[in-house]
């Protein structure tokens, strides 16, 4: 699933080619099309933004699109005429605007709603602090974590719940808690509050370099699709497994610098 630093450079790499740019047709298809999108066409775009891991497209009628990309789901832009790289039957949305071709191929969520309604969306209204805002709330990422219903779950699981922390996924979450030196299984009860806020600073500096919204780079990955491997850090082989009590997502983790892991 595209996390967060994906979906920023899914939007730098659209916003030129959109803002600022009337809709001139806007179609849709596969399952659960997108009712009334005839409603944008003639609209004027005024911005193109990532949201934890939704894209958000806004009109200047007050209107505004999401998708969600999930596993398989992908923005493309083309020139008009140009060939698409995927088949036009998986494509779940099309926006035309002068000069250019928006294409949402494979994503299970599109939909289109009234701005003012945003606050009350279920997948928006509850997301928690965006890791690659600029006004980024380190404490309240740090309450969210501290949350009764989250007192008990691995810190692995807590870090991919978006109404915690928005944008990360499983390659970050990974990756954060190998930097920090973290039982994946930890749970979030019997971890202090520096460690918290050392594993969302991480997490936070590994997104934005790897959106490229910051100096720097993440750098190749240390743990995450590494099985097998020898620890960067101490030469002990990357395990990898669903691991009990987290969610049904791979981990992967050091035995030896990180702790057995369950």
């Amino acid at each position: 699933m595209p996390e967060g630093d994906t979906l920023h450079r899914t939007a730098a790499g659209l916003r030129p080619y959109l803002v600022g740019r009337t809709v001139t047709a806007a179609r849709t298809g596969g399952p659960g099309a997108v009712p009334r999108v005839e409603r944008i066409v003639g609209r004027e775009i005024r911005s193109v933004e990532a949201l934890g891991k939704n894209l958000l497209i806004r009109f200047d009628n007050d209107l505004e699109l999401r998708t969600h990309l999930r596993m398989n789901g992908s923005w493309h832009r083309y020139r008009p005429g140009e060939r698409w790289r995927r088949p036009p039957s998986r494509a779940r949305l099309v926006l035309e605007v002068p000069g250019a071709v928006a294409v949402c191929f494979d994503a299970p969520v599109v939909e289109l709603f009234e701005e003012r309604a945003a606050g009350l969306h279920p997948g928006l209204g509850s997301l928690g602090p965006d890791l690659l805002s600029p006004e980024f709330d380190g404490d309240e990422a740090l309450q969210r974590l501290r949350a009764p219903s989250r007192r008990e779950l691995s810190i692995s699981a807590a870090l991919l719940d978006q109404r915690a922390l928005a944008g990360i996924g499983n390659i970050w979450r990974n990756e954060t808690l190998f930097a920090e030196r973290v039982d994946p299984l930890a749970r979030v009860v019997d971890l202090d509050d520096d460690t918290l806020r050392r594993i969302v600073a991480t997490a936070r500096r590994l997104l934005t370099a790897s959106a490229g919204v910051a100096p720097g780079r993440a750098g190749p990955m240390q743990v995450y699709r590494r099985t097998g491997r020898p620890c960067p850090r101490c030469g002990t082989a990357i395990r990898s497994d669903q691991l009990r009590g987290d969610v049904p997502r791979t981990t992967y983790w050091c035995p030896t610098c990180q702790g057995a892991a369950g």
